[in-house]
């Protein structure tokens, strides 16, 4: 017998630390090598790490929510006679399973995921994991959580996915053959109570709760909210859907209010600008990348359409479809949810009248689309019934002064409402 201690893996672009988001193993169990056995999260992605090895599980460093360094015993093994010394871990990039060979060498397989707010975090297990079968089974860092959380064992799920991958479907068929899983865990250390349970803040909910403190704690806000008459651009958005063909995807206010915002942007680039605080620099960009604050079963993610600036508007439309699809379905790669100079967020059907975005550093400024609503109001000196959305928005009031902001919702206002402006070059 001889054991192998596996070292938390250099997961790549200076990451020191991980967090332990699920164990998939437990002591006392046998696994095969390239058996999945820890998922971690940094600050960049999602990661899925193999066993190097096969052997008997020891011992376990961490429980969800631990943070465990890079170079730091992640999990021992015993095996049945001595093996080679430690594989040096290759560093995990982008997206997708490592191939069979990097698995053997120490690699992790990598799924994209980045955050910066808001989905309730799912309760942790804590009872041990039994042991996983020999075979590795092939599914998505989401579907294991959906399946830790429905008590699911995945062993027993046929994958109907290429190569037997299991999909959400699959989940959800067995699901509804499953019994009910057992009550949330009572809160450590109190009494046991049906009216209470304890939700670890972890993974992708810890990231937003970092970087939503960070954000509110650094950026003296300065918030705008201004009154839009959407009515002819209400009308422009029924007459261009009514020129698509069947099946095609009905035109939102998002990428007619993006294209309206690139516009105003050419008069007021301070706004569309990254601060270094590292080196006390504003990086201002000629390039319009958008983020687009997308809800997800994961969280909010800012998925980014790159040079909107120069896409017409169908190609923008189609853009930020492709992206917040991809953001939904978590397969949207670390390069498709970094690098927006803007932020775009709405609410939709549930905008309400006016929010307070916050910012997405190191951006300078967020919009915010509100409900649109049909009203009476005053126009052209009798009164009307008029469609009506407010602008919400955040700036640095540390880098945009009030009257450029407020200067740069107005402009923004005014192609919003006499919107074939939004077109007409300059």
């Amino acid at each position: 017998m001889s054991q192998f201690v596996f070292k938390m893996p250099d997961l790549g672009e200076g990451t020191v630390e991980a967090e332990i988001i699920a164990w998939h193993t437990a002591p006392g169990a046998t696994v095969a090598e390239d058996q999945i056995i820890v998922e971690v999260m940094t600050d960049k992605a999602a990661v899925e790490v193999p066993a190097p090895v096969s052997g008997k599980v020891v011992s376990i460093t961490g429980a969800p929510g631990d943070k465990v360094a890079v170079g730091s015993p992640l999990i021992v093994f015993e095996r049945d006679a001595p093996g080679p010394s430690a594989p040096k871990p290759a560093a995990a990039g982008g997206s997708g399973a490592a191939s069979p060979a990097a698995a053997k060498a120490g690699a992790p397989s990598a799924a994209a995921a980045k955050a910066s707010a808001p989905s309730p975090a799912a309760a942790p297990s804590t009872a041990a994991v039994p042991a996983a079968p020999a075979g590795r089974i092939m599914t998505s860092p989401a579907n294991r959580r959906r399946a830790r959380e429905a008590g699911i064992d995945l062993a027993t799920v046929a994958g109907s996915g290429p190569g037997g991958r299991i999909v959400r479907e699959d989940l959800a068929a067995a699901a509804a053959l499953a019994p009910p899983p057992a009550s949330a865990t009572p809160p450590a250390g109190g009494d046991v109570s049906a009216e209470t349970s304890e939700i670890k803040v972890i993974g992708v909910r810890r990231l937003i709760a970092e970087r939503m403190s960070e954000a509110k704690r650094n950026i003296p806000h300065f918030a705008y909210v201004e009154e839009v008459d959407v009515t002819e651009l209400e009308a422009l958005r029924q007459h261009l859907n009514s020129k698509h063909g069947p099946g095609e995807p009905s035109l939102t206010y998002l990428p007619l209010v993006i294209a309206a915002l690139v516009r105003t942007l050419e008069s007021f680039p301070q706004c569309n600008v990254l601060y270094d605080a590292t080196r006390g620099v504003l990086i201002r960009h000629r390039a319009v990348h958008v983020g687009v604050a997308t809800q997800t079963p994961e969280g909010l993610k800012v998925p980014v359409v790159r040079h909107a600036e120069g896409l017409t508007l169908a190609a923008l439309a189609a853009e930020i479809r492709r992206v917040t699809e991809r953001a939904r379905a978590n397969k949207a790669s670390r390069e498709e949810l970094v690098g927006s100079t803007i932020t775009v967020t709405s609410l939709g059907k549930l905008g309400g009248i006016a929010s307070t975005p916050i910012i997405n550093a190191p951006e300078v400024a967020i919009i915010g689309l509100n409900k649109a609503v049909e009203r009476p109001v005053v126009h052209q000196g009798g009164v009307a019934i008029r469609r009506i959305m407010n602008l919400s928005s955040s700036f640095d009031h540390r880098f945009v002064d009030g009257y450029d902001a407020a200067a740069m919702i107005q402009a923004l206002k005014e192609l919003l409402e006499h919107p074939a402006m939004i077109f007409i070059p300059r």
